[in-house]
């Protein structure tokens, strides 16, 4: 993004944005100090921007602990001497300076002031950028105010991360928007954490950024209506939450391990490796190539755009798990990935494809399925909400995340056939389920081939 300017100097507001977790985390600098907001797992992107800029970091602000993903906020602190700064509701166990209404951090010129916004979580803060002449310019919001959408209420309500209720924190979160956010001058500009595809919204906006002005006349959360109405409107068709969440709220509280160290540490393995039996595999190679051979109750998580959030969905955070790829670079992308959500410390060992691959997958007969439906038992993965409008008749809705867990629900009388949206997930819920039933029961994956049957598909 480009420098803000003022009346005796400038500002720089530089957004680094990461699609696969639709994460949004900020650079801002005034002089030669810096300030990051809300940092992703890997720090390097920051320090590269300080050196361009022959700047210092000096400060980490961490505007709530985060479910979706880990912060590096820790390792920036001791790589740098910068001071972390985070509201006093979170009880850190980090060293860290409080961070609150009333509190404010110069930096070059500017001030970044604190208020407190929660909602999304008992802890949120919001950060003012004030310049020089006192007039607010920005507004990190954190998950409180997305571009067209509010921070999801429904995070906090297990006894890991609180049992703070739903219902509370909405209501929360109704205040917030309404007695700090949108009393703020409507040219101030909005930036998040999030964007399109996070979980911890329902109907962000493509837009990476805002203004209180634009949110106030069309965000569907910041219009006029009661708190009870808003806790109503904002509670109904939530996302899934997936398995990981939790864990990593606990874990930015903690703080995480420097993100390379965690990275190498990894163990890697041969591909003749003998693998412990009863250990999860997950095979993030293509369907085509899974489905041609595989390990016998390996599950195909594809590395793509969404990595890390179905991994995190599928795994438990306490679970050992094995990965798989197909080359070494490939490899080491999914090792990071997986590092994003703190899961590395999880992996058993992750190795190149073995060459005794025992199992396959029967490929579909599209036709088949599109004139006698009948003859499968048809189960749909997509998430409640998607399923609402079915593709077949007669369908077991089972989302994802559900799917390991549930599995035994599934006749196994007739073949069955597995769909998602697209053909992402339905090739992880395939090869989930073959795992699961008999061996003489064919189990298909769709795949993409669903958009044949609905005109309108989503991309799963």
């Amino acid at each position: 993004m480009s420098p803000l300017p003022s009346s005796t100097g400038s500002v720089q507001i530089q957004q680094f944005y990461d699609k696969g977790l639709a994460h949004a985390s900020y650079a801002i600098r005034s002089g030669r100090q810096v300030a990051i907001i809300d940092p992703a797992r890997d720090p390097q992107q920051y320090y590269d921007f300080a050196d361009e800029h022959d700047a210092q970091i000096v400060a980490v602000i961490e505007t709530h602990p985060h479910a979706d993903f880990v912060s590096s906020h820790l390792e920036i602190a001791q790589e740098t001497g910068a001071t972390i700064y985070v509201s006093k509701l979170v009880k850190a166990s980090y060293p860290h300076q409080t961070f609150d209404d009333g509190q404010r951090i110069s930096l070059g010129t500017v001030e970044l002031h604190a208020l407190n916004t929660p909602g999304h979580s008992p802890d949120s803060i919001s950060i003012l950028l004030m310049d020089e002449l006192g007039q607010t310019r920005a507004v990190f919001t954190g998950d409180t105010l997305f571009v067209g959408d509010v921070g999801r209420p429904d995070l906090r309500e297990a006894d890991i991360v609180g049992g703070h209720s739903r219902e509370a924190l909405a209501a929360q979160l109704y205040q917030s928007t309404r007695q700090k956010l949108m009393t703020l001058p409507g040219t101030t500009k909005v930036y998040p954490a999030h964007g399109p595809g996070s979980l911890c919204g329902k109907t962000t906006s493509p837009d990476l950024d805002s203004t209180i002005g634009k949110e106030v006349k069309t965000n569907y959360a910041l219009q006029p209506m009661s708190e009870d109405e808003f806790v109503r409107v904002l509670l109904e068709d939530q996302p899934f939450m997936p398995k990981y969440f939790g864990h990593d709220v606990v874990l930015n509280k903690q703080g995480a391990l420097p993100f390379e160290d965690s990275v190498r540490a990894v163990p890697r393995l041969q591909p003749d490796a003998v693998l412990a039996p009863g250990v999860v595999v997950i095979d993030t190679r293509p369907a085509a190539d899974f489905r041609r051979g595989h390990l016998p109750g390996a599950i195909n998580l594809m590395d793509g755009g969404k990595f890390e959030t179905w991994l995190g969905s599928v795994v438990g955070p306490a679970e050992p798990f094995y990965l798989i790829a197909d080359s070494q670079i490939a490899l080491d992308t999914v090792i990071r990935k997986t590092a994003k959500i703190g899961y590395e410390t999880n992996i058993k060992g992750a190795l190149l494809t073995p060459r005794d691959l025992a199992a396959t997958s029967p490929d579909v007969d599209v036709e088949h399925v599109r004139h006698q439906p009948q003859d499968f038992t048809i189960v749909d993965i997509r998430n409640h909400a998607e399923a609402r409008q079915p593709v077949f008749e007669n369908t077991l809705v089972i989302p994802l995340p559900e799917l390991r867990e549930r599995v035994q629900e599934i006749p196994t009388d007739k073949p069955v056939l597995i769909h998602c949206a697209g053909g992402y997930r339905s090739a992880a819920g395939a090869s989930i389920v073959q795992a699961a039933v008999p061996a003489e029961v064919p189990v298909y994956d769709l795949g993409e081939a669903i958009s044949t049957f609905q005109p309108q598909s989503a991309h799963a």
